[in-house]
């Protein structure tokens, strides 16, 4: 391609819509814009010129079946380079996408395709396309959808149509940009509908967020403004496409000219970080939480490591600020320290990684340090679905650790006399879809959209998020307590993978906890504890004892009202799958008490003693 063209498709500063994005992609002239794995574990690339084929013909394969501008297309897949080119293609042609979650049910699924009025549903694999069946208009549910498309060839039904069969068909008639193509491409405007993001529903039913061309386009274009990425940069897209802060990194990825790649698998990351060895990694609070929990186990399988762990934390400890500053520090210690231990955390990130980044939910400050102390900065940044997503980031040059950093240049932000967070800006949603009240309710006249979260802007202007509004808890005495932070400490230790303060409108707070039974069954094998079933050993004396002095420990950092009076460990793992997670990791508050209503209520039969124990 000439350079002339190339400046043609693509300018260096803000684009105004996500097929500006589209086209600043094909006129990259790059041979590995993607990489994804084949069945065997095999790496290839996808070229810049190759996007532009593939996204033009399935473009047109939707156009042939009577897509037109507005119409909507669901997007059922885990993260596949199918998706992106999918992405792209919909938006090419002022269609809209539905990304869903692959882990919801049939029936959820079936309530967003009819909800988002779908006509087509492009998925990953015959798994997900049995999800999607009985909604097709010749299916016994006699649904809305006109079409699936499938991605992976294996098992393809009757009633699919093979991806691969749409995206090849006009790929060897395009040897250059079409200009016919790229001018509809062009026809998108800022405020066109790109996308329906249904919420996760930690507290409801789901709604459609929706989001224009400029709403994204503007968040992509000052997000990592302030980070430098380029044409040497890369990362691995794992975090779930259908949630915004995944997505958002990739196109951010994309308009700074830099290569992603796609890991379907969340338990194949560790294996594609060592091959791709990115150079920015971004991920939701529990993944940093479950590294860290990780290495504390492998160092607790001895005395000797254990020891080890512990002096090299030490010698990270007082130099938490230079590494946030992205300084080496220059003492013997350290050095000695970032060879035996902080270098192989790193090399578990794949060892080239100089941007680590967190968002989706809270960070923690113990988390932070933690990693600080073994030599890697981790930038908190924050925003929602409704925000497109980026309000506020810590970046290289500016940062306040314990904070989520200052607001893009084009956000507003204000507190409302209860201090709930109010943003306005290019990046704000257009409401929710189908619901005009929720929609009111959530955007004032002024534009001011209610994030729903408790906040504090200090004198610098660094944001920092302390909870959700509706997530306070109010003891019977009126002091409302934030139970995330509380969580948050709890689960620093390697033997907590989930935490959840209960006790709202009752004298004192209690707190459920979902232990990492990994690390749970390796203490107590070495203690001998001889149990067949997670629920004896969580009943087990021993175990609760162990449980009762984290529990005490965090209370010991605590004002004397936030104090966990009692607090059970449950036999269960809280998950994405089995419902007690979103797909960024935080907790369904509602779904967990309403699950473990009969325990709860047996914390509290009697709140006249409530002295720590466990029951």
């Amino acid at each position: 391609m000439s350079e002339e063209k190339a400046r043609a498709y693509a300018s260096p500063g803000e684009i105004r819509t996500v097929n500006e994005l589209f086209l600043r992609v094909a006129a990259s002239d790059r041979p590995d814009a993607l990489l994804y794995q084949n069945d065997d574990g095999v790496w290839h690339t996808i070229s810049s010129l190759e996007v532009y084929r593939r996204v033009r013909a399935l473009a047109r394969a939707f156009q042939a079946w009577g897509i037109e501008r507005g119409d909507r297309i669901a997007l059922l897949s885990e993260n596949r380079w199918e998706w992106q080119i999918t992405d792209f293609a919909v938006l090419a042609i002022g269609a809209v996408d539905v990304p869903i979650y692959p882990t919801l049910t049939s029936e959820q699924i079936g309530e967003l395709l009819r909800d988002s009025g779908a006509r087509i549903a492009v998925v990953s694999t015959r798994a997900m396309f049995d999800k999607v069946e009985p909604y097709l208009r010749n299916g016994p549910g006699k649904g809305g959808l006109e079409h699936v498309v499938m991605m992976q060839p294996v098992q393809v039904p009757p009633d699919a149509v093979l991806f691969s069969m749409l995206t090849q068909s006009l790929d060897a008639m395009v040897t250059e940009q079409d200009p016919v193509f790229d001018e509809e491409v062009r026809l998108a405007k800022p405020e066109d509908l790109a996308t329906l993001i249904y919420t996760s529903g930690t507290t409801g039913e789901p709604k459609g967020v929706m989001l224009t061309h400029g709403n994204i386009a503007s968040n992509t274009s000052y997000c990592t403004r302030d980070f430098g990425f380029g044409r040497g940069d890369s990362s691995v897209s794992y975090l779930p496409l259908s949630h915004i802060t995944a997505r958002a990194l990739d196109y951010a990825m994309f308009f700074n000219g830099a290569q992603v790649a796609y890991c379907s698998q969340f338990d194949k990351l560790i294996q594609a970080l060592q091959q791709v060895r990115p150079t920015v990694f971004v991920g939701v609070p529990r993944v940093y939480e479950k590294i860290r929990q990780g290495v504390e186990q492998k160092s607790a399988i001895s005395k000797f490591k254990s020891r080890i762990l512990a002096w090299a934390l030490r010698q990270g400890e007082p130099r938490r600020e230079l590494i946030h500053d992205r300084k080496r520090p220059g003492s013997l210690g350290w050095k000695m320290a970032d060879k035996l231990v902080y270098a192989k955390i790193r090399e578990a990130f794949g060892g080239r990684v100089t941007s680590f980044i967190s968002g989706g939910a809270p960070l923690g400050v113990e988390t932070g340090d933690w990693f600080a102390s073994v030599g890697i900065s981790v930038l908190e940044g924050y925003g929602l679905t409704e925000t497109s997503p980026v309000i506020a980031i810590n970046t290289p040059g500016v940062h306040r650790m314990g904070t989520v950093g200052k607001p893009l240049p084009n956000v507003e932000c204000r507190l409302a006399a209860d201090d709930e967070l109010l943003v306005r800006g290019p990046g704000i949603f257009q409401g929710y879809w189908g619901k005009p009240e929720a929609t009111r309710e959530a955007i004032d006249a002024e534009g001011w959209f209610a994030t729903g979260d408790i906040a504090k802007i200090d004198g610098d202007g660094f944001l920092s998020i302390t909870d959700r509004k509706k997530e306070l808890l109010k003891t019977s005495g009126g002091k409302l307590i934030a139970p995330q932070p509380i969580e948050g400490r709890l689960k620093t230790n390697m033997l907590v993978a989930q935490a959840a303060l209960v006790g709202d409108k009752h004298k004192f707070v209690s707190v459920l906890i979902s232990p990492n039974f990994a690390a749970l069954e390796d203490w107590a094998r070495l203690q001998g504890i001889g149990v067949t079933t997670r629920r004896e050993l969580v009943a087990d004396g021993r175990v609760i004892a162990l449980y009762g002095e984290i529990v005490a420990k965090v209370n010991g950092t605590l004002a004397n009202f936030e104090t966990m009076k009692r607090f059970r460990v449950v036999p269960d793992e809280w998950l994405l799958e089995t419902g007690e997670l979103t797909p960024s990791m935080k907790l369904k508050r509602r779904v967990i008490t309403e699950q473990y209503a009969d325990l709860i209520a047996g914390l509290y039969a009697d709140e006249a003693t409530a002295h720590g124990e466990s029951a």
